[in-house]
């Protein structure tokens, strides 16, 4: 996989509950994490000692983070909606040559800041609250001849 550029890791949120996303506006970070816990089944029969983990087990979760600055009103008092009433609404983020994930996510932390001098910013993450559906990225078209 090439470089990718930054600016397009993408959070996208559910702007009326009708699957119209809208990119949250100002973002100038963003990060994706995934998750997966394990079910340890070492014993005293395991092999040298090391180790073993019971195999497609445990529970996978992912994480999402943003900051950037307050560019669009009515993103963040969606997110706040969201928020305050402890909603788990569809979001869905792009990730550049990896393709697009989609699933229920919680708004586990919504911080506003600004100092006297600088502009309003915001920091916002994202915890999974169910099953997310990956979508890979289109083929790349190939060289041109």
């Amino acid at each position: 996989m090439a470089a990718q550029k930054g600016k397009d890791l993408l959070i996208k949120i559910d702007m009326d509950g009708t699957g119209a996303f809208t990119t949250f506006a100002g973002l100038r970070a963003s990060r994706i994490s995934f998750n997966s816990e394990t079910v340890d089944i070492t014993n005293i029969a395991s092999a040298g000692g090391w180790r073993e983990l019971l195999p497609a087990t445990g529970i996978r979760s992912a994480s999402v983070s943003g900051s950037g600055v307050f560019l669009d009103q009515n993103t963040v008092e969606r997110a706040q909606s969201y928020f305050f009433n402890a909603d788990i609404p569809v979001f869905e983020i792009i990730v550049p040559g990896l393709g697009m994930f989609r699933g229920p996510f919680q708004i586990t932390s919504l911080e506003l800041a600004g100092n006297y001098d600088g502009e309003a910013t915001y920091e916002i993450t994202l915890t999974s609250g169910g099953e997310i559906i990956a979508t890979p990225p289109p083929p790349s078209p190939g060289p041109l001849i």
